[in-house]
């Protein structure tokens, strides 16, 4: 039986057309995906994310353990402050992504993908044991969390009033800084991060307030365009901006260096996690690369598992495809040979028999005009 988010019946309420995603039965859309697409780039969209994961790792050697089992430095981090991560086996293959939040100074929020939540805990769970995780202590917070995401040029001009009080106004945040506040009489986190390529914010709270912080923010978000927003335009908002999504970029079988996110490894903290065979990638080079490709040709929207080809012949797979509402053009993610295929190369795009020219382009594919 699939999960139900605290929001399961406010999207029913809202007519919201609801399909299976990682075990959890979620919204797609409420009026259309374009609709909701443009409200985000345009002004604001509303999405439930209470199927993400929290996991707090607290104690004196939170810091060291953290460092080890992550690929970015935590030691970066002041109090307040977030960072994007990853978390590999000693292969280097991507475990998952996530965010860490420095809550206190030997306290951390980790916000994990709904889909690796078992596996993610089970391996930190097993890493704790072992010689960095002295001094440290996990917990699994998921069950009695939620979470939902406010993103849009907009969202600063209302985020403030989506709470009763917080100890620093959240619309004062720079990018990644997170504040604590306060509804109905429980703690919120808002944090100035998204998965839109949009400002906004992430608010998690426990799972009782959820609903009720869902309805005052479309109460107060409302005259500056705020609707809800399902999965299929957080996913299309996701791909023009080149963001990965677990599953498709990332895997166990696929290094960061691979995926294209080697600015969020660090290599001069010291020993972690498959810090040898991504110390390596890095000077040798890689034989798959993540890249980003538009067609240049009417076409119909390319597909995960279609093919990247040259003159008819396969070198890669399309691993995100869509059409994007902001370029209205066929774009995607693909896993190519990096010594095949540069910037500005044209390659093919195998859709149900017929190959389709594309350009392998600059992440990210859709930029805001400056």
């Amino acid at each position: 039986m699939l999960k139900r988010t605290p929001l399961f019946e406010v999207h029913q309420k809202l007519g919201a057309r609801l399909v299976e995603f990682g075990g959890w039965e979620m919204p797609v859309f409420y009026s259309s995906i374009i609709e909701e697409h443009r409200a985000v780039r345009n002004a604001a969209g509303i999405f439930d994310i209470c199927h993400m994961g929290e996991v707090r790792v607290i104690g004196p050697g939170a810091v060291s353990f953290l460092n080890h089992v992550l690929t970015n430095d935590i030691t970066k981090l002041g109090v307040g402050d977030g960072q994007y991560s990853l978390m590999c086996n000693p292969a280097g293959g991507v475990i998952d992504d996530l965010y860490v939040y420095k809550l206190g100074v030997d306290e951390f929020l980790l916000i994990i993908n709904a889909s690796r939540i078992a596996e993610d805990f089970a391996w930190l769970t097993q890493e704790v044991l072992g010689e960095f995780g002295s001094g440290t202590t996990l917990t699994n917070q998921s069950d009695v969390f939620g979470a939902i995401a406010i993103q849009g040029p907009t969202v600063g001009r209302f985020i403030d009033r989506c709470v009763d009080s917080f100890d620093r106004a959240p619309s004062s945040l720079i990018k990644n800084q997170i504040t604590r506040g306060m509804f109905s009489g429980e703690m919120v986190h808002l944090a100035r991060t998204g998965y839109t390529g949009e400002d906004g914010f992430e608010l998690v709270g426990s799972s009782s307030i959820i609903s009720g912080l869902w309805q005052r923010a479309l109460e107060v978000g409302h005259t500056h365009g705020l609707k809800p927003a399902g999965l299929g335009a957080r996913d299309t908002l996701r791909t023009e901006v080149c963001y990965p999504l677990y599953g498709h970029e990332l895997d166990e079988t696929k290094t960061p260096i691979e995926a294209g996110l080697g600015f969020f490894v660090s290599l001069t903290k010291g020993a972690f996690n498959g810090r040898e065979v991504l110390a390596n990638q890095k000077n040798v080079g890689v034989t798959q690369m993540c890249v980003a490709f538009k067609m240049v040709e009417k076409s119909p929207p390319p597909r995960p598992h279609y093919k990247v080809c040259i003159g008819g012949k396969p070198i890669g797979e399309v691993v995100s495809g869509t059409l994007s509402p902001s370029l209205n053009v066929g774009i995607g993610m693909a896993y190519v040979p990096p010594t095949v295929v540069q910037l500005g190369s044209r390659v093919e795009i195998e859709i149900r028999g017929q190959y389709f020219a594309a350009e392998i382009v600059k992440k990210p594919i859709y930029r805001k005009a400056s």
